[in-house]
């Protein structure tokens, strides 16, 4: 179960880590990000898709840009981060007692 909770924290990780480099250097392709990033191709690929889904990122022939949903997920990103770890120490603090 934990181990569940440790993937998904790696791959938000990952999605963040990519959308940063497209907001920082828009356009950037496939290869760009996964030579900066140092993550393979597919997962670099997964990442921008999942962005896209999500409604983040857009895919251009020039590679991805940000749209207008970008600047408000970053704003509200590390807010809801830190609501998270709250409620993560408070699991741990229950189970301490």
């Amino acid at each position: 179960m934990l181990e569940d909770l440790e993937e998904e924290v790696d791959m938000f990780g990952r999605h963040l880590e990519i959308l940063q480099h497209v907001v920082d250097d828009e356009p950037i392709g496939i290869v760009r990000l996964s030579d900066e990033t140092g993550y393979p191709h597919h997962k670099a690929r997964y990442s921008l898709r999942v962005l896209e889904d999500a409604g983040l990122i857009e895919a251009t022939s020039q590679g991805a840009i940000t749209t207008d949903r970008t600047d408000d997920f970053v704003s509200e990103a590390n807010e809801r981060i830190n609501e998270i770890s709250e409620r993560l120490l408070g699991l741990q603090s229950d189970l301490e007692a």
